[in-house]
């Protein structure tokens, strides 16, 4: 009677209107050595996880600034129910999606831009590559290639996914950004005092002013010189921005940056501007992009 019973509750669990959802956790870490202290970060686990054994692609996720947190992805914009819609009808395969904690320790409420500081101080960038990654190959079932492992990001996220993507083709297959927050060098040396130690002071060196913050740490960090040395079969990247966005003339800059060096990537603009409506409305596209430039199985 029990298994006649656990059937049937089976049976209707897999009927329409029943569809199974996959799980986030929040409130996950990991310690890391190289910042001495714990790495939060948020995890989506797809319907069906820990039934069959498989393997999994991955998603990695990348927040904004100011008080943007791993947990945005799935209070925002639900994007847990987004997945479990795509997967369910077959638009994305079954993936893990885990979102790393870019925000300093201790209230600090400088920006990381998810790389390490100029000073060497804080090294984000170097924990997420030497630490994060293998931690999340490794406690969870993921198919640990490049082409299976892609990043998604927002406003600061979208930036430092695209840093990271080209910087590191052979940990990340592809990258989807929206609203990056990509600034031309013009928009870096005329940004107010407080407003570029906030967001760079770590990053690319505190209190320089106008010209001068355009070193060497920038250089390297800027996508559209980056564009310069990729080989352009190893970039997959898709940007999404609005047409009121204040990160627009960054946004443009990067895609004739990439299309004077003949490298393919999706460009993309829209009615909007820079907030989780816009982000919301062009979540599904990003996925479908990343989808097409993901190995599904090991």
């Amino acid at each position: 009677m029990k298994t006649l019973l656990a059937t049937l509750i089976l049976c209707l669990w897999t009927l329409p209107g029943h569809a199974q959802t996959g799980r986030v956790q929040e409130n996950a870490s990991m310690h890391s050595r190289i910042l001495n202290g714990n790495v939060g970060y948020a995890v989506y686990l797809p319907p069906g996880f820990g039934g069959a054994v498989r393997r999994y692609p991955v998603i990695v996720l990348l927040h904004g600034a100011a008080d943007g947190q791993p947990a945005d992805w799935f209070r925002f914009v639900a994007l847990d129910r987004m997945l479990d819609r795509m997967i369910e009808a077959g638009e994305i395969p079954p993936v893990i999606a885990v979102a790393p904690d870019g925000r300093r320790p201790d209230g600090d409420p400088r920006n990381t831009y998810f790389l390490n500081d100029a000073d060497g101080a804080y090294l984000w960038e170097e924990m997420f590559l030497q630490e994060f990654l293998p931690h999340i190959d490794r406690f969870y079932p993921t198919i640990a290639t490049a082409e299976s492992r892609t990043l998604l990001g927002i406003s600061m996220g979208g930036f430092a996914a695209t840093v990271h993507h080209m910087r590191h083709p052979d940990l990340f297959g592809a990258a989807a950004v929206l609203s990056g927050a990509f600034r031309t060098d013009d928009d870096t040396v005329q940004m107010a005092q407080p407003a570029f130690d906030l967001r760079f002071g770590g990053a690319f060196g505190a209190g320089l002013e106008g010209p001068e913050r355009l070193n060497e740490v920038y250089r390297a960090a800027d996508p559209a010189r980056l564009a310069e040395t990729v080989v352009a079969k190893d970039v997959h990247l898709s940007m999404d921005v609005g047409a009121e966005d204040p990160f627009f003339n960054g946004n443009a800059a990067l895609h004739l940056a990439l299309r004077n060096k003949a490298i393919p990537h999706r460009f993309v603009v829209r009615d909007g501007g820079h907030d989780w409506s816009y982000w919301d409305s062009g979540l599904p596209e990003a996925l479908r992009f990343l989808s097409a430039h993901m190995r599904r199985r090991d």
